[in-house]
């Protein structure tokens, strides 16, 4: 947390195209029926219910703007909107915040919104032991007060001009909550009706919403564990909308079926080996780099996606403003790789082992690359892992050489200004670059920073960037409004309609 035709190159105008076609497929508001319940197909059950709390995407997917809201808004679109901020103002300095709140804002559980609830969510994410992929990006707030119910005044310790984007991924949740990772009390236009662990998820109408109401009378997240059992859920009729299809193969049971509609949006999502920068060999750049040269990633990205998905030389995706083409920074070369490995210091090879997470396509891509490493004298074991076991042992104990992992988040090229995120990856130029673009005036210096910083990344080598996922969702033909892009796995379920029979 897609995209497109591989090789298809993106230019502003097939980037605005794909974004544009996120609001496809109305209905007509007479030809819809409020009433109906809408079931949505996903692979990605939350481990719990906080997104502070190593929650995983699912929770994200399902929770996201329908049962909890920020001050602000993440579109389908990529852009930033104003959601439970009515109004705000900026210093001429940049360093003070002034965010004045919608009126007659409810909590599900009845209490009103107020600035408090603003203050006491903020702190949730940036406290010591917070599991927010986001902490650091709001570490720069010095200071919360609240002048009044209707006011939050939020002042920096330097100019940030990424605040409101970064304020859309803080839910704001009513301070009078304490355990949420098994409950909720959000203010979206949904509340949790009930969660069947391994089963489902329902969410129901939220009648005192402040906003619009939805198009539907609630929707209900069915949870497989296997792409099969989930294509066949929708051809059966048990599911409405499968929210990302993981594998091309089971595109052409839907694709020409007048009964269902297949789109494809614009992905964030990437397919990475992430190397534990810190510890021998990967704290060599040569090494980094021979290992990016011997993989065939096209290849790959076929063997996996067929026709789908596109190929990337960084981290930065095209929908990110400091995108890039720098696929030919480390092109696939397998003579080079042997090179430069002897440059390094390992003329024979050595031997590694890439922690791999248990569910598609993971285990696949770890068997092509233990296969293209073994070509140029790597030899790559593999050990297979729970998602669990990867955010204990890998993203908080630090403990692995090497792993794979899918990234989902927007404008996520943040994580390598932050040595301390589980890679590893410490340049000082890049570190400067990414804390310097933050506080640069105009999104244009910010721009301009970043793709510096991202030229460096790539450079560097500083992880292995496989592909990036397409982003395709199916959905039976009566069913439309949903999200398409889905970026940062979200996936507002509000606007979704079911055609009256």
């Amino acid at each position: 947390m897609n995209s497109v035709i591989a090789p298809r190159k993106f230019t502003a105008v097939a980037v605005a195209a794909l974004m544009l076609a996120g609001t496809a497929f109305g209905v007509s508001a007479q030809d819809f029926d409020a009433n109906a319940t809408i079931n949505i197909g996903s692979l990605y059950e939350p481990q719990n219910l906080d997104n502070t709390a190593g929650a995983g995407q699912g929770v994200n997917e399902a929770f996201n703007g329908n049962v909890y809201e920020a001050l602000f808004k993440l579109t389908d679109e990529g852009k930033v909107e104003k959601s439970l901020v009515a109004d705000y103002t900026q210093s001429e300095d940049g360093l003070t915040y002034t965010f004045t709140l919608q009126p007659n804002v409810k909590f599900h559980s009845g209490d009103p919104l107020t600035s408090a609830d603003v203050k006491s969510s903020i702190e949730r994410v940036v406290a010591e032991n917070s599991k927010s992929s986001r902490k650091k990006s709001l570490s720069n707030i010095d200071s919360i007060e609240t002048p009044d119910d209707s006011t939050v005044v939020i002042k920096l310790k330097s100019r940030s001009i990424s605040l409101p984007y970064n304020l859309s991924y803080v839910w704001i949740v009513n301070d009078a909550a304490t355990d949420i990772t098994s409950q909720e009390d959000g203010t979206g236009p949904y509340k949790l009706a009930d969660w069947r662990r391994g089963s489902a998820l329902a969410l129901e109408k939220f009648d005192g919403y402040w906003g619009a109401a939805p198009t539907n009378a609630g929707v209900t997240y069915n949870y497989f564990t296997d792409a099969t059992a989930l294509n066949n859920a929708l051809l059966t009729g048990a599911v409405d909308v499968i929210t990302s299809v993981q594998s091309p193969d089971s595109l052409a049971q839907f694709k020409d079926n007048p009964q269902f509609k297949v789109t494809e949006g614009a992905s964030t999502t990437k397919e990475i080996l992430a190397y534990n920068d810190r510890v021998a060999p990967f704290d060599n750049v040569k090494v980094r780099k021979a290992l990016a040269r011997a993989v065939d990633k096209k290849k790959l990205l076929e063997s996996i996606w067929g026709p789908y998905g596109t190929l990337i030389g960084s981290f930065v995706p095209p929908t990110d403003p400091w995108y890039v083409d720098l696929t030919g920074v480390d092109p696939y070369d397998p003579e080079s790789a042997k090179e430069l490995l002897k440059e390094a210091g390992f003329p024979d090879g050595f031997e590694f082992t890439i922690d791999t997470p248990d569910y598609d396509p993971h285990p696949i891509v770890a068997q092509f690359l233990q296969s293209e490493f073994a070509k140029v004298g790597v030899k790559a074991n593999i050990n297979i892992i729970t998602a669990n076991e990867w955010y204990t042992k890998i993203y908080q104990s630090h403990d692995f050489q090497a792993t794979l992992q899918e990234h989902v988040n927007h404008r996520d090229i943040v994580f390598y200004g932050n040595p301390d995120f589980y890679w590893g990856y410490n340049n000082p130029t890049v570190v400067d670059l990414i804390a310097s673009a933050e506080t640069q005036p105009t999104e244009a210096d910010q721009t301009a920073k970043l793709l510096e910083a991202n030229k460096l990344i790539a450079e560097d080598a500083a992880s292995n960037w496989l592909y990036l996922y397409p982003q395709i969702v199916v959905s039976a033909a009566n069913v439309s409004g949903y999200p398409i892009n889905g970026l940062n796995s979200q996936f507002f379920a509000y606007g979704i309609k079911k055609a009256a029979n």
